[in-house]
């Protein structure tokens, strides 16, 4: 589990990375990559937790550094979204 664990941690690292020179279209399909494996991380973080293979002090702090990055690439993934969605200044001139 620890291994997949730092497994997930290296593919969204890698993401961010990668995304953070894309143009905004093209960041979606990374960011939403990063979202499912964010929660993924979360899920398998509360399995060690649960199973007691990790100490709740650890969990704990694990998860609010964990929570915080998912809410940062929610609202990353919203942003870009949003602007997507957003009419331009020609369509809304109409």
């Amino acid at each position: 589990m620890g291994q997949k664990i730092d497994n997930l941690l290296i593919e969204i690292i890698e993401k961010i990375a990668i995304a953070n020179f894309l143009k905004a279209e093209e960041k979606i399909p990374y960011v939403q990559f990063i979202v499912r494996k964010i929660d993924l991380l979360k899920i398998f973080l509360m399995i060690l937790w649960e199973t007691n293979s990790l100490e709740e002090k650890h969990y704990i702090l694990i998860s609010e550094k964990t929570n915080e990055v998912g809410r940062m690439s929610g609202g990353w993934l919203g942003k870009i979204l949003s602007k997507q969605n957003s009419p331009t200044k020609s369509e809304g001139e109409k």
